[in-house]
Order: C-alpha cells, then sequence, then structure tokens
C-alpha cells in the first residue's frame, strides 16, 4: 500500500508541476493581449452604460451636433436609426 501512496505522491507532484507550467506559459502568451483587451473592456462597459441612460446617449447629440456644423436633422435621424438597430441586435 505504501508504494501505491508514494506513487500517487509523485503523480500528484508530477501533475502540480505541469499545471504550473502550463500557467507560466499561458501568462506569458496572454500578456501582447492584455492592453488591447482592457481597451475592449473599457469600451463594453462605456456602451452598457450608455445603454442603461440612452437620455444621455440623445443629450450628448444634441450638445454635438450644432457643433459639428451638420444639419442638426439629417445628423439626428441617423443617430437614432443607429440606436434602434442597435437595440435590435442587442435583444437578439
Amino acid at each position: 500500500m505504501n508504494k501505491k501512496l508514494a506513487r500517487l505522491a509523485e503523480h500528484r507532484e508530477h501533475l502540480l508541476a505541469q499545471a504550473a507550467a502550463q500557467r507560466a506559459a499561458l501568462a506569458q502568451n496572454i500578456e501582447p493581449w492584455r492592453a488591447p483587451m482592457a481597451f475592449a473592456d473599457r469600451g463594453l462597459a462605456v456602451f452598457r452604460y450608455l445603454r442603461l441612460h440612452p437620455t444621455l446617449s440623445l443629450g450628448a447629440s444634441l450638445i454635438i451636433a450644432p457643433l459639428l456644423k451638420v444639419r442638426t436633422g439629417k445628423w439626428l435621424g441617423r443617430t437614432w436609426v443607429v440606436w434602434q438597430l442597435a437595440r435590435k441586435f442587442l435583444r437578439n
């Protein structure tokens, strides 16, 4: 029985060392993606916040439209279409 326990303990140590090596390799492979994924995560957080506060999006559109020297109605119409498409896309 002791031989079996010793063999199991040795196998366990081997598996633990293998898992540690895999974690180190994964961390090294993921490192270049850390900054782009953080940027994407911040973008998603902004999108979720705006989705929960649609009046904020509309208010920002009303403030920005005259500053861009674009016809306000045309610009708001496009914004409304994009908003509706986004809502339909997120529902499905």
